[in-house]
């Protein structure tokens, strides 16, 4: 059979194609296009919810300020209970040692100071925090005047090192005559030409040669209380001076009534000799709190 030409079919013949021919989107393609990407609202925020936000921000900054105060308070309560327990040891030593520490702290010498007197005032409505800190500046002023007569009380070692007596304070057996005698200070062990210390603050009453006791220092501490360093080898002070805690005096030797090189220490309250273990023990225990 002949074929069919399109156009005797009733079907209409193609144009055709040429290759500059352009394809042209329909014009609503565009908008549909738009019409499928997400459409982002950014919804304003409402008043109830930024009342949250800001209520949220301030529990935050109460809880953390809470925090820091709990903090606070409890490094203020452990400085406080160290101060009071350091105070109580302090006072401890001059009951152990039966010295009246009211005539001893007035007549502590005092570096130069004034001014008018401002009395401390803490306000009716002070703080729990204002009020912890007043009593912890009242407990350091207290810690700071017993400290200053302290000072004056002889409780340290005289010589460095561990603490070993030849001889004790009391009655004992004259090591050159061979009869009861008291001794009236403890001999600590030590070698020839080892450091000799102040126990104490005080000024030096002697210093020079005495008798059985060869070169002899003695220091008085004031309010009756006194030190005697013997049987050294040399004196690094003269009368009149004023010596600091732990400062050297002069070298252990052996001058005098003695046996061989040791230090003779004394110590004296209104003249009269008491053991010098009662005030070391007393340190002792002032150290170990």
């Amino acid at each position: 059979a002949a074929a069919i030409e399109p156009a005797a079919a009733g079907i209409p013949k193609p144009s055709p194609i040429s290759d500059t021919a352009v394809f042209v989107a329909p014009p609503d393609r565009e908008a549909r296009l738009e019409s499928r990407a997400p459409i982002l609202v950014n919804a304003p925020a409402t008043k109830a919810a930024k009342i949250q936000g800001v209520g949220n921000v301030i529990v935050r900054l109460q809880n953390s300020l809470d925090q820091v105060e709990r903090r606070q308070l409890s490094s203020l309560n452990s400085v406080e209970d160290n101060l009071e327990s350091r105070a109580r040891r302090m006072r401890g030593v001059f009951t152990d040692l039966g010295l009246d520490i009211g005539q001893l702290e007035a007549a502590t010498p005092r570096a130069g100071m004034g001014g008018p007197y401002v009395p401390v005032k803490l306000p009716a409505d002070a703080s729990a925090f204002d009020r912890q800190l007043y009593r912890i500046n009242i407990s350091r002023a207290q810690v700071e005047r017993l400290n200053r007569t302290l000072a004056l009380v002889p409780y340290r070692k005289p010589v460095v090192g561990e603490v070993e007596f030849t001889s004790g304070f009391g009655i004992r057996t004259d090591p050159f005559l061979g009869r009861p005698a008291m001794h009236t200070g403890l001999d600590f062990r030590a070698s020839a030409g080892d450091p000799v210390r102040a126990t104490a603050n005080g000024k030096v009453a002697s210093a020079g040669w005495a008798g059985g006791y060869g070169r002899m220092v003695e220091i008085d501490h004031g309010n009756g209380l006194s030190t005697r360093y013997g049987h050294l080898s040399e004196i690094n002070v003269k009368v009149g001076d004023v010596v600091k805690i732990g400062q050297v005096i002069g070298a252990v030797g052996s001058t005098g009534r003695s046996t061989g090189p040791h230090l003779h220490y004394e110590t004296r309250i209104d003249g009269e000799a008491v053991d010098p273990q009662k005030f070391l023990r007393a340190g002792v225990r002032l150290s170990a709190g």
